[in-house]
């Protein structure tokens, strides 16, 4: 089966690696307090960035929070079933304009900000979180709710929260070859 891990190699990246999966249920009781987000923005704030320009900011809400409230019915059906469980959502955006303008602040700004989800989700992981991150709400309308600055968007959501299920046994994922090969054309006769 061509999409199966190979156990001996995954066995040789890091756990955190390894073990990271994106639930579908969260535990309504795992609260994150004001030191774990905290710990889980200073990972994202020590990312790398083209520049050091580090485009990236977050709208972290919490359950009971007067925020939680105005991003919660912004959520897709399909994953307000799970994300209102969490004990964290954050709202990702990048900076890709100079305010105002058509000045490109960053023309690495989403890769840039997708970094920094990742250093938030590991960190996550190392502090016994949970992570999933998701583009399933409605864009246009949470933009109107929060209206951030000029030159800044809205990407992604992060639900963070403590996983009330188990990883799945199996995992599929592409090979690695597959990532070698996958975005070039095919070679001509």
């Amino acid at each position: 089966m061509p999409h199966d891990l190979d156990p001996r190699q995954t066995a040789r990246i890091h756990p955190l690696l390894a073990n990271r999966f994106s639930p579908r249920r969260f535990d309504p009781s795992g609260t994150v307090d004001d030191h774990a987000l905290h710990l889980l923005l200073e990972a994202a704030r020590w990312t790398p960035s083209a520049g050091n320009s580090q485009p990236w900011g977050f709208l972290p809400v919490r359950p009971g929070e007067p925020d939680h409230a105005r991003v919660l019915p912004h959520l897709a059906p399909s994953s307000t079933r799970w994300a209102k469980d969490a004990g964290l959502l954050v709202v990702a955006l990048t900076r890709r304009y100079v305010d105002d303008t058509d000045l490109v602040y960053s023309e690495f700004a989403d890769y840039d900000l997708g970094q920094a989800v990742a250093h938030l989700s590991i960190q996550a992981q190392a502090m016994g979180l949970s992570t999933h991150q998701f583009r399933a709400f409605d864009l246009e309308a949470l933009t109107g709710e929060l209206r951030p600055r000029p030159g800044w968007a809205i990407v992604s959501m992060v639900a963070v929260g403590r996983a009330a299920e188990e990883p799945p046994a199996l995992r599929e994922r592409r090979s690695t070859a597959d990532l070698r090969t996958a975005p070039w054309a095919a070679p001509t006769a």
